[in-house]
């Protein structure tokens, strides 16, 4: 078959990857952000960004709550191994489906109120599930994420604040039956962990500003302690 040929050979490459490989794919969670608001893509990525450039060099790194697991690459990118968990099969199987060979990653479903994870990580994320958490299963949450860890192992855990909650669609806020501010963040996270840094987040910028002018919050903790459920 006669390949394409772009007019700037700097260009010439685009073609060949296509067709050697296909086109990628949207995950079914980004395909819809991608559609109605794309913008919103934008200050996802950015966050998984954050989390890769904070878990670089980690050897074994788990997702809980991974979604359809679109952004993940970026992850995957600076770690040494990834896996991915959720809850929900039929986003574990979207995820499986898109997976490809130069990108390897675990995915299984698991649904981390249950139990902790089947192993130990050096590292583990979740971005956006917390605030699904009703505020009876937090702890249970947040003992079996610690349970998840090496003894030295480190988290990051992203959610909206509760002052963002005033511009959230009726759908989020169905859904979202637990935010914080992020004083409140940093208390359960510092009764978990022995060191808790916190970022505020407004739109794709990662920042230390005043936490209550703040879209989204991310704690960086480090070193879990025992947590009793």
């Amino acid at each position: 078959m006669t390949q394409r040929r772009t007019r700037d050979p700097v260009n010439q490459s685009l073609i060949t990857v296509a067709e050697q490989h296909g086109l990628e794919r949207f995950g079914l969670m980004n395909n819809q952000v991608w559609r109605e608001d794309p913008r919103r893509l934008a200050f996802t990525l950015a966050r998984y960004k954050f989390v890769a450039k904070m878990l670089s060099g980690q050897r074994n790194v788990a997702e809980i709550g991974c979604g359809d697991g679109f952004c993940a690459r970026l992850v995957r990118q600076e770690v040494e191994a990834l896996t991915l968990t959720d809850f929900d099969p039929l986003f574990i199987d979207d995820a499986r489906a898109r997976a490809v060979a130069a990108w390897p990653m675990a995915a299984y479903v698991h649904d981390i109120l249950a139990s902790p994870l089947p192993e130990r990580f050096s590292a583990v994320y979740c971005l956006d599930v917390l605030e699904h958490i009703a505020p009876m299963d937090e702890r249970r949450f947040m003992a079996h994420l610690v349970g998840s860890l090496e003894p030295d192992g480190v988290a990051v855990i992203g959610m909206p604040s509760i002052e963002s909650q005033a511009y959230a669609s009726p759908a989020s806020r169905e859904g979202h039956v637990n935010c914080k501010t992020g004083s409140d963040l940093r208390r359960l996270m510092s009764d978990c962990f022995q060191n808790v840094f916190m970022f505020s987040m407004n739109d794709e910028v990662v920042h230390t500003g005043f936490m209550p002018m703040a879209h989204y919050l991310i704690a960086l903790c480090v070193t879990p302690r025992r947590v009793a459920e």
